[in-house]
């Protein structure tokens, strides 16, 4: 297995550099956390349908908008324990007297998109389905 990173600052970037990818046999793509994976999430996962590259997302918002599969932490429950922080603040709390917080679950959770699995002729192992925190149909 080879890893190539691509770093990109644009969409035609990005399109050019996954449609150059999808040239290479048995490729696949793990996105990682960015502004840029953010800002072009529709892109990157319509492309990656597009040129066939089973893809792996760092968060669920990729495989509800279609992406195969995601694998990372929990980021609502982040949100959710900023949002104490936030509102213990607006209260009158000093932020430097806020006590620092270890997160509540340290699981990272694998969400499955079937239906895009299926799109790429894939088939996820049972085992692996049995894994996944929620697979979508």
């Amino acid at each position: 297995m080879e890893a190539t990173p691509i770093n990109l600052s644009s969409a035609g970037e990005l399109e050019r550099a996954i449609s150059e990818f999808a040239r290479a046999a048995n490729g696949g793509l793990i996105v990682t956390s960015s502004g840029l994976s953010i800002s072009f999430r529709d892109l990157i996962v319509r492309q990656a349908a597009q040129h066939k590259l089973p893809t792996v997302y760092y968060s669920r918002g990729f495989v509800s908008a279609g992406g195969l599969i995601s694998y990372g932490s929990d980021r609502i429950d982040q949100f959710r324990s900023a949002a104490g922080y936030v509102d213990r603040i607006l209260k009158g709390e000093k932020p430097a007297n806020l006590p620092v917080q270890a997160p509540t679950k340290y699981e990272y959770e694998m969400v499955i998109n079937l239906k895009t699995a299926k799109a790429l002729g894939l088939t996820v192992p049972p085992a692996v389905l049995a894994r996944a925190d929620e697979v979508l149909e």
